[in-house]
């Protein structure tokens, strides 16, 4: 099980899809923290956009805990669907089956002590917090339909102060710490090559 930590748009998900091409999808499980996010449909939409979404308590981690550990029994779990634009669960899951690899990957996946107990390989991507605040701004504007102010607001408000207070001193936690993230082809080499060699141990 590895765990795939660091701030928002430090590059995650870039090392994950490094890991899944060059280990094979069809051995790997991937599943991302922010999937779950709990539900905010009982509040009202401009209440929903005030939620710090970058706390621990943002997300139902136990949920995540108990598929993570439903899936080490090989069995296959439903991971729920959430819609970013509206802020809330939608009524679909998506069905997740089990394999030899499973990968975790979220800002806070190192700052819950249950969840991070989990893993076996723990690493963090870390980038410059300009290159990271760019990549949000430019993310949350085309995939999540939100303003340049809003983005800029929330950046300021909780997801600076968050990365200070959770994610970074999680980085301690780290077996592998990857500069630059996917683009740094001698770290994913060494990673790759370690999943890889605990796949042939197995």
């Amino acid at each position: 099980m590895i765990g795939i930590a660091g701030g928002t748009g430090s590059g995650k998900t870039t090392v994950a899809n490094v890991i899944l091409d060059r280990v094979g999808a069809e051995r790997i499980t991937f599943l991302p923290h922010d999937a779950y996010y709990l539900d905010l449909a009982d509040l009202p939409l401009p209440q929903r956009a005030t939620v710090n979404f970058d706390h621990p308590e943002s997300l139902e981690t136990d949920l995540l805990i108990a598929h993570l550990q439903q899936l080490k029994r090989w069995q296959p779990v439903e991971v729920p669907v959430y819609d970013f634009t509206s802020h809330e669960r939608t009524n679909r899951t998506t069905r997740v089956d089990p394999h030899p690899v499973i990968l975790v990957e979220g800002i806070l996946v190192f700052a819950e002590p249950q969840l991070r107990e989990l893993f076996d390989v723990k690493l963090f991507v870390d980038t410059p917090a300009d290159v990271r605040f760019i990549r949000r701004l430019q993310r949350d504007i085309q995939e999540r339909g939100r303003s340049m102010e809003s983005v800029i607001q929330q950046y300021e408000n909780t997801v600076r102060p968050m990365h200070e207070e959770f994610v970074e001193t999680s980085k301690r936690f780290a077996d592998v710490i990857i500069p630059e993230g996917g683009f740094n082809a001698a770290a994913m080499d060494m990673v790759v090559a370690r999943v890889t060699a605990l796949l042939d141990k197995r």
